[in-house]
């Protein structure tokens, strides 16, 4: 199968778990510990990918163990960055019905005075975190767009059997999580269910976007003088590690509870990472 039809099967796949995280709160109802137990798993498949595949392949494109640290430290502060200043918060399911205008529980009579007062004040404020939210996901999915391409561009230089196959599980995976960010954060707004089904449209492409933008781009550049493959492999370690550890583990840490089944998930994450790596 050529690149260009490898990659756009896993961008179709890619599609498609977004519009489906957009869609899943509308049908389903999805418990607070599954969540928990489907984010570690993500966490540990994105901590493998970037340690053992990622890095590697950098370092084996760019020849250079300070380029690769370097670049993969650049990867890891993009992402810090685009979390800091579009802070996305997004593997919590809000208490209640998520078309409340209010977007959490209120169920004490004695709260509901302060409920008026403050509506206005609190669906303003949510309106602007899932702006925030979107546009921040946003730069996130187009960087994930970048990975894909890149190691599918990685792994046929390099005549593995199924090229990127990793990096396209973590982002096939994680896409659902944060269509249902946004789509919930439309939600507590009061945004209708149609606004929602653009947004979340429009969202889906960003992942097949950065993808091309790279694939495209890249073949220009790829086995000149610049070894771009190899920067941009570095870059997305750096920002896959980022998640992990600045946005996926910290979930893990805070919830003290089911300790024994995160965990486990994580290190399941982590070992589909290993095994990946024999089929490569």
């Amino acid at each position: 199968m050529t690149p260009a039809w490898l990659l756009t099967i896993y961008c179709v796949l890619t599609l498609l778990a977004s519009l489906a995280g957009g869609w899943f709160l509308l049908f389903i109802h999805l418990t607070h510990t599954r969540l928990q137990i489907a984010v570690s798993f993500v966490a540990g498949l994105m901590l493998g990918i970037a340690l053992l595949h990622f890095l590697p392949d950098a370092n084996e494109q760019l020849h250079s163990l300070d380029k690769t640290a370097q670049w993969m430290l650049g990867g890891f502060m993009t992402m810090f960055f685009v979390q800091r200043f579009f802070h996305f918060h997004h593997h919590d399911l809000p208490e209640g019905d998520p078309e409340d205008c209010c977007g959490h529980d209120h169920s004490h009579d004695h709260h509901h005075d302060d409920e008026h007062a403050h509506t206005l004040a609190d669906k303003s404020a949510k309106q602007l975190s899932w702006v925030g939210t979107a546009l921040g996901l946003t730069l996130h999915s187009l960087l994930d767009g970048l990975a894909l391409a890149a190691a599918v561009q990685a792994g046929v230089q390099g005549n593995v059997k199924i090229a990127g196959l990793g990096v396209a599980l973590v982002v096939i995976l994680h896409k659902p999580f944060d269509a249902m960010a946004v789509s919930t954060l439309m939600a507590a707004t009061g945004s209708s269910k149609f606004s929602r089904h653009i947004l979340n449209g429009l969202f889906a492409l960003a992942s097949p976007v950065g993808a091309a933008l790279f694939y495209f781009g890249a073949s220009h550049l790829v086995g000149g003088d610049v070894p771009v493959l190899g920067y941009a492999l570095a870059f997305c370690a750096g920002s896959f590690l980022c998640i992990a550890s600045a946005d996926l583990l910290p979930e893990l840490q805070f919830h003290s509870h089911d300790r024994f089944k995160l965990s486990v998930a994580l290190l399941a994450g982590i070992t589909v990472a290993v095994v990946i790596g024999f089929f490569e």
